[in-house]
């Protein structure tokens, strides 16, 4: 279970409340905003990942060619062996492109972060989770953390492995990464907007403490370890924010072909529609749905419709257009949509080309 990648950070002290420098400004400054989550693995580059791997031996000689008469001589210096020490670094980073959306009352809301042997020889890493940071709005429950099995960056219960502390702690080559997964639940009373963080810190089984510090003879060839930058342990925090408004969406296909039928041949017209449900206590603001028209098909002009009223094709005064603002895209805007508002339709025909 490993992967490339490289980053940074160092873990607070345990069983403290936790928080990151200007935490409680920047969730104030989101506090209105409800972003959806997009999973994004951010590879950074190291410079420990690229460099020389811990027990290498350098050697070194010299040697001195001369000329006694008329015979030359070579002589050769005694060899010296460096064996290259362990760089003891690491580092964790929350990999959710913006706050996870969540509903009270939720239960394994996944976090997702990249842990990352940032040193130059072979370490292994124990796992905390922590939910009771300052500056945030309410603590999640954590609820287990996960190593990701498959390597897909993706959480699966079935596929993935349960994290059980000093059992399977993740051992990682110099350089190579895993993905790790905090799974926590959302209390019922959490309110719309609220944002909430958790954290996972890492830290190296082989040693950690002021960077710079010499641990004596524990590299696997024996040779000594320096604890590196991140002090040989790291931490970072994921955030959710609770939405008590959801919106769905759900789309149907109907067709007639050129012969009455409903096959699927060139020539036959697929009708799109998409039902765009909102339901809970508050308003989705600016409301916009979008929908490529798909390969292998052609728009038919005139045919885009909202709640069964034509739209035109243009950007103009009305809700929607095709091509206009996107390309080869239908676009209809339907702005601020309150939980229980009546569902909203959109329609609109290509031609299988």
């Amino acid at each position: 279970m490993r992967r490339s990648g490289t980053d940074r950070r160092r873990r607070p002290e345990a069983d403290a409340p936790r928080s990151r420098p200007g935490a409680a400004s920047r969730l104030a400054a989101r506090r209105a905003v409800v972003l959806l989550p997009l999973l994004v693995f951010l590879i950074a580059s190291s410079a420990w990942a690229d460099g020389t791997p811990s027990c290498t031996e350098i050697t070194n000689r010299a040697s001195a060619s001369f000329t006694i008469g008329e015979s030359d001589y070579v002589r050769e210096s005694n060899t010296t062996v460096t064996t290259v020490a362990q760089l003891i670094d690491v580092s964790v980073v929350w990999q959710d492109a913006a706050s996870v959306v969540v509903s009270p009352g939720d239960t394994s809301r996944v976090l997702t972060f990249l842990l990352t042997n940032t040193g130059n020889g072979t370490d292994g890493f124990s796992l905390e989770g922590a939910s009771e940071l300052a500056g945030d709005d309410f603590d999640p429950v954590l609820e287990a953390i996960y190593l990701d099995g498959d390597d897909d960056g993706v959480w699966d219960p079935d596929l993935d492995e349960v994290y059980v502390p000093g059992s399977n702690d993740p051992s990682l080559d110099a350089g190579t990464s895993i993905v790790v997964f905090l799974l926590s639940g959302i209390p019922a009373d959490a309110a719309h907007g609220e944002l909430a963080t958790s954290e996972l810190a890492v830290t190296s089984s082989t040693g950690s403490g002021a960077p710079g510090t010499v641990i004596l003879g524990v590299a696997p060839c024996g040779a000594d370890a320096i604890v590196g930058a991140s002090g040989g342990s790291a931490a970072d925090v994921g955030e959710y924010v609770v939405s008590t408004v959801e919106v769905s969406l759900l789309k149907s296909v109907s067709i007639a072909d050129p012969f009455g039928g409903t096959e699927p041949m060139p020539g036959a017209v697929i009708t799109y529609s998409v039902v765009v449900t909102v339901e809970g206590t508050e308003t989705a603001e600016d409301v916009t749905v979008v929908d490529a028209i798909p390969t292998n098909t052609t728009y038919v002009p005139g045919t885009l419709s909202l709640n069964g009223a034509a739209l035109t094709d243009e950007a103009d005064g009305d809700a929607g257009d095709v091509g206009a603002t996107a390309p080869g895209t239908a676009t209809v805007t339907l702005g601020d949509l309150a939980g229980g508002e009546p569902v909203q339709i959109i329609t609109f025909d290509v031609t299988i080309n």
